[in-house]
C-alpha cells in the first residue's frame, strides 16, 4: 500500500468560525497546501510549471466529508495521496487529521492540467507523467 505524503497545519485563529471551530471552506486551503507541498517535495515548483512550461493545475472537482470538527491551535496533518494519474488531470485522496490520527475531514479532490494562457485542458509534460506515475 502506498503512503500519503503528510504536511503539518496549525489553525490559526483566522481559520476559525464564531463558535471556535474550523470554517468548512478552509480544508479545502489545509489540502491546497499539502498538494503544493508533495509537487514540491516530488521536484515540481508550481512557478517553474508555469515559467517553463506555461502550465496550472486547478481544482476541477472536490467532495469533502466532515467528521470532527478542528479547532483553534489544533495542530493537524493533512495528506495527500495520487490515486489516478491521466494524461491531463490527477485524483487524488486527501486527509485533514488530528495529531492522534483521527480523521475529521475526508476529500477527494480532482485537478486538471491548463495552459495559463487560455485556461484550456493541456497534457502535462512526459517528465512530469513519468515522475508522478512513479507517486502511483
Amino acid at each position: 500500500m502506498l503512503q500519503a505524503f503528510e504536511w503539518p497545519v496549525r489553525v490559526y485563529y483566522e481559520d476559525t468560525d464564531t463558535a471556535g471551530i474550523v470554517y468548512h471552506a478552509n480544508y479545502l486551503k489545509f489540502m491546497e497546501r499539502a498538494r503544493t507541498e508533495w509537487l514540491r517535495a516530488l521536484g515540481f515548483e508550481q512557478d517553474q510549471l508555469a515559467r517553463v512550461h506555461g502550465i496550472g493545475f486547478v481544482v476541477t472537482r472536490a467532495t469533502l466529508n466532515f467528521r470532527r470538527p478542528a479547532r483553534f491551535n489544533d495542530a493537524l496533518r493533512t495528506t495527500c495521496l495520487l490515486t489516478r494519474c491521466g494524461r491531463a488531470s490527477l485524483e487524488l485522496a486527501q486527509d485533514v487529521l488530528s495529531m492522534e490520527g483521527e480523521l475529521l475531514c475526508g476529500g477527494e479532490i480532482k485537478v486538471g492540467c491548463v495552459t495559463l494562457r487560455g485556461m484550456g485542458p493541456a497534457r502535462m509534460p512526459a517528465e512530469i507523467l513519468e515522475r508522478l506515475n512513479h507517486a502511483l
